[in-house]
């Protein structure tokens, strides 16, 4: 005889995990804005500098954008923390000096 399958149960569960996956990347995002020091800027800016970015068209820019990024977390990684205080594993993580000239070097 075959076995009954709990179709809600299952259900229920992909659900949880699903909020639960989205609840860390939440947490990821937020935790990459504090590590960049983009959590200086005011909600508005910040919006619409990820606008801008979200709507650019031109490879070059957002080739620009990839390898500074690229860098940053090279730089982390060299210090130690590595991508691991952007994912979450270090919690108690403060964004350093490197982290706020990085800033800083966004706006020119």
């Amino acid at each position: 005889m075959r076995k009954v399958r709990d179709y809600d149960a299952e259900l229920k569960a992909l659900s949880d995990k699903a909020k639960a996956l989205k609840a860390k990347r939440v947490e990821q995002l937020g935790a990459l804005v504090a590590a960049t020091g983009a959590d200086a800027l005011d909600a508005e800016t910040l919006a619409g500098v990820l606008l801008d970015a979200v709507g650019e068209k031109g490879a070059e820019a957002k080739e620009a954008w990839r390898a500074k990024g690229a860098a940053f977390f090279q730089r982390r990684g060299r210090k130690g923390r590595g991508a691991a205080a952007i994912d979450g594993a270090e919690p108690d993580a403060q964004p350093g000096g490197d982290a706020a000239r990085g800033s800083g070097a966004a706006a020119d």
